[in-house]
């Protein structure tokens, strides 16, 4: 359980792009909730699509992102890179029993989170599992882990004694990674230690899913207690960063930092963890 409290929202530290909405930081006051300590694993939802039959959204267009240097898959099944953002490939049969493409399987990733999953896709699997994705103030708040204005869940500094505490890229995005923390795309859900509230990898790793709209400006207007995003726009908020975040590029592995994405996009490092309200505090 996340205790009920009242926390400073947002980047204190002036980090974020500008565009991002990170600012300014105020005040909100949530109730007591749950969280799930992991992001959602392929195990877990193998589990759901076995027993719904459940068909993602990238299954169901045939293709989706994959990076560049991750790629398993025939030519033929590579088909273009996109335009913005070139380390991004799209590739036919690429979901997410094959997240680097058709030629690779998750059975040797259980315990990895689940990715190539929609916003619709989380909510669909939310309602199955009886939670919901957090909103984007709970899911800050939980991320901070107890410890209150600081960059990331463990302090200020990305190295802690000089062991890594997250999975992010190291070396010259997005041609060369030293691979220092192990890993090329997606770690364990459990790689690394746990914040103060015993949740693994609120930053790096992948991308989650919050219930919230994505509006740069909400901070400005955002009520103060227990916040629900607002009430019209196309994106979804995604939180956390990726193991593709790297300060030259996406330095948005911080708690603070905050992202949106239209709610049908899918893509290697997109993912979502689980919540729910208590008894008597349902939002």
């Amino acid at each position: 359980m996340v205790p009920g409290g009242t926390f400073a929202m947002g980047d204190p530290f002036g980090d974020g792009a500008p565009g991002d909405g990170e600012g300014p930081v105020h005040e909100v006051t949530l109730a007591p909730y749950l969280v799930d300590e992991t992001t959602v694993t392929n195990a877990a939802f193998g589990r759901f699509a076995k027993v719904t039959g459940y068909v993602t959204e990238a299954e169901q267009l045939g293709v989706s992102a994959v990076f560049h240097l991750a790629v398993q898959a025939a030519r033929g099944d590579v088909l273009h890179r996109l335009d913005t953002t070139p380390w991004w490939v799209a590739v036919k049969g690429a979901d997410w029993r094959h997240p680097a493409g058709p030629r690779s399987s998750i059975g040797d990733l259980p315990h990895h989170p689940v990715v190539h999953v929609t916003w619709n896709d989380a909510q669909a699997y939310c309602r199955w599992a009886g939670k919901r994705l957090l909103t984007e103030a709970e899911w800050e708040y939980a991320a901070r882990g107890g410890l209150a204005g600081h960059r990331f869940p463990w302090g200020d500094e990305l190295h802690d004694g000089g062991a890594w505490r997250l999975n992010v890229w190291q070396g010259a995005f997005p041609i060369a990674n030293t691979l220092d923390d192990g890993y090329l795309t997606t770690a364990p859900a459990k790689a690394y230690r746990p914040n103060g509230y015993g949740l693994f990898q609120m930053v790096g790793n992948v991308w989650e899913w919050c219930a919230d709209r994505f509006d740069p400006a909400y901070y400005a207007i955002s009520p103060t207690r227990d916040p629900r995003g607002p009430d019209h726009g196309s994106l979804r908020v995604m939180r956390g960063g990726s193991y593709l975040c790297h300060a030259s590029y996406c330095n948005r592995y911080r708690v603070a930092a905050r992202t949106g994405n239209t709610p049908d996009s899918a893509a290697a490092n997109i993912g979502f963890r689980c919540g729910s309200s208590l008894p008597d505090h349902d939002i």
